[in-house]
């Protein structure tokens, strides 16, 4: 323990590890809260995933990755908000088709891509120990713009949330709204690509407001607790992984699901006394 807390304020690759880690956290912890009480985890699995392409693309030109996978998240997020508002009953069918072609146009773009790069598989699998400042700088700079957005729409995202219809007689631009949360979903998944993975992106954006859900129903202490709960699991599963030499990602997440399912365990158990 006092190694590891040596190595986070010697700077280098752990201080990198654990800011970013704690960003993430709190874009998480914001957004993943409404994924979680709007049900549309789904959707954001569909935006994560579809991201491999953009990241494919930019790789075959030469472009720095998370421009690929940021312009194919906000594309692929306006497009289910778009077929969602005019398409509802193809919704799942369209999100799932989005999905596959992402994921193929990805793998097509790294086939053509000449010799075989590591950090690609990085976006794959995820590695937190190798986010650099420039990584921290985007991130920080992504927060900002979820932070003052969520901020500035925080009551027409919850009306959106929980009753449409009382958001529509109210006045609100329902699908405007609807557009600009997925959105917000897309940038906060490009930034936890880059620590877990696409692979395991979902579990990440969803597992602290799932339990969060479990304790309270007010939204604002919902997200607290989520940023609070992101912000242990990250550092838990880097502490983790830098004593049992574990992928870092992956440990991040078995720390989480298996969080997750003590605390539902735990609800259960003391619910029925």
């Amino acid at each position: 323990m006092v190694d590891f807390i040596k190595d986070i304020l010697s700077g280098g690759f752990i201080q990198y590890a654990v800011i970013i880690g704690i960003i993430a956290s709190l874009l998480s912890g914001i957004i993943g809260t409404f994924v979680v009480i709007k049900k549309i985890t789904y959707i954001s699995g569909g935006i994560a995933h579809s991201v491999l392409g953009g990241i494919g693309i930019a790789y075959f030109l030469g472009m720095q990755p998370i421009i690929g996978a940021f312009a194919s998240a906000v594309l692929v997020a306006i497009l289910i908000g778009i077929i969602g508002l005019k398409y509802n009953r193809y919704e799942d069918t369209m999100i799932s088709a989005l999905w596959a072609i992402g994921m193929a146009i990805g793998i097509i773009f790294m086939h053509k891509t000449p010799g075989y790069n590591t950090d690609l598989i990085t976006y794959l699998f995820g590695n937190i120990l190798m986010v650099t400042k420039q990584d921290i700088h985007i991130a920080l700079s992504l927060l900002g713009i979820v932070s003052l957005t969520v901020f500035l729409f925080y009551r027409q995202f919850l009306f959106i949330s929980f009753d449409e219809e009382f958001a529509k007689i109210r006045g609100i631009n329902v699908g405007l709204i609807y557009i600009l949360l997925l959105t917000l979903i897309s940038i906060t998944v490009v930034i936890l690509v880059r620590i877990v993975g696409l692979i395991l992106v979902i579990s990440l954006l969803s597992l602290p407001g799932a339990i969060s859900s479990l304790f309270t129903k007010k939204t604002f202490t919902m997200m607290i607790l989520s940023v609070i709960l992101g912000i242990v699991f990250t550092i838990g599963g880097i502490f983790i992984s830098y004593h049992s030499n574990l992928p870092t990602g992956s440990t991040i997440i078995l720390f989480s699901g298996f969080s997750y399912i003590f605390a539902l365990l735990f609800k259960k158990i003391f619910s029925n006394n």
